[in-house]
């Protein structure tokens, strides 16, 4: 096995079962030392994360079992902290957290589409906030976002979750932009498995195919030292592919005529024959400006 995590320090949130306990136990099996983490009463660790937590031990690895809410910033600083405290250092990010609410947009209240987006966004981005700083200063870090199809493509019923699952992939973007010079890698995984999240939402056949402990290898990737950066792995039942978001070559239109010429030449804005994935936003406006001078250049 050539991707090893020896003497780095992992932290998963959600890992008291399903995927995170599955990306939990892959990285201690290959040498990590181990935060668990899972939502616990008054900040104290949550059963299942004890019990993670002694699985790991049992392995011969290091771990210690963490019952930060992930919405609670000043949990959060305190979960890293005790890492801090321990170890000394903060390698590996994986946010893992998350609930679901799931309900028809007409039918959905929405103190649940901001409950999900704060355990799934603001609870990824509290993580994140309390170890940049020291991925920064130690010139090394990997964070993994949890994204999913229903953020990338769409899913019925899933508003809430598909919104705060897209942002995570908006947020990637930039923080790997930003974390590039510091040796900071952020990816995004999103994972097809059956975990408690997804019961009720496939039948049996198909849930008994999808184990979480196929999907984790993707994390482990995106968390390695060769890892990408700014990378959106689909990941389920021995399946990996890349998500991109791309842009079509389009066309060129102005005047006050300019939307009549958006339909009537649509068939060519949506044609993806030589469709790009620009790498930044400012690289979309160069596109777009270099558009406009070949136009002028034709003129």
């Amino acid at each position: 096995m050539s991707i090893r995590f020896d003497d780095q320090v992992v932290i998963v949130t959600g890992a008291g079962g399903g995927l995170g306990r599955a990306h939990a136990l892959a990285f201690a099996a290959r040498g990590a030392k181990l935060v668990v983490n899972d939502l616990g009463q008054g900040g104290a660790a949550s059963a299942a994360a004890i019990r993670v937590a002694e699985e790991i031990r049992a392995l011969g690895a290091e771990a210690i079992a963490d019952g930060a809410n992930v919405t609670d910033y000043a949990q959060v600083e305190a979960m890293v902290g005790a890492a801090m405290a321990r170890w000394g250092r903060v390698d590996v990010l994986v946010n893992n957290a998350g609930i679901l609410r799931d309900k028809t947009f007409a039918k959905m209240d929405l103190a649940d589409f901001r409950l999900v987006l704060d355990v799934h966004l603001m609870g990824s981005i509290n993580a994140t906030k309390a170890v940049w700083e020291i991925m920064r200063a130690q010139n090394y870090g990997r964070i993994v976002m949890t994204t999913s199809s229903s953020g990338l493509y769409g899913n019925f019923g899933q508003a809430n979750y598909g919104a705060a699952k897209l942002a995570l992939v908006g947020a990637m973007q930039t923080l790997g932009l930003e974390g590039e010079r510091y040796n900071i890698r952020v990816n995004s995984l999103a994972p097809t498995a059956a975990t408690r999240m997804t019961e009720g939402l496939m039948d049996e056949a198909a849930l008994a195919r999808l184990a979480p402990e196929l999907v984790s290898p993707g994390v482990l990737f995106l968390a390695s030292k060769n890892a990408p950066t700014r990378c959106i792995l689909a990941a389920g039942a021995g399946g990996f592919e890349v998500a991109n978001i791309t842009l079509t070559r389009g066309i060129h239109a102005t005047g006050e005529d300019a939307a009549d010429q958006i339909e009537a030449h649509f068939a060519q804005v949506t044609d993806r024959a030589g469709e790009q994935v620009p790498q930044s936003g400012a690289a979309q406006a160069a596109l777009e400006l270099g558009k406009l001078d070949l136009m002028s250049a034709d003129a």
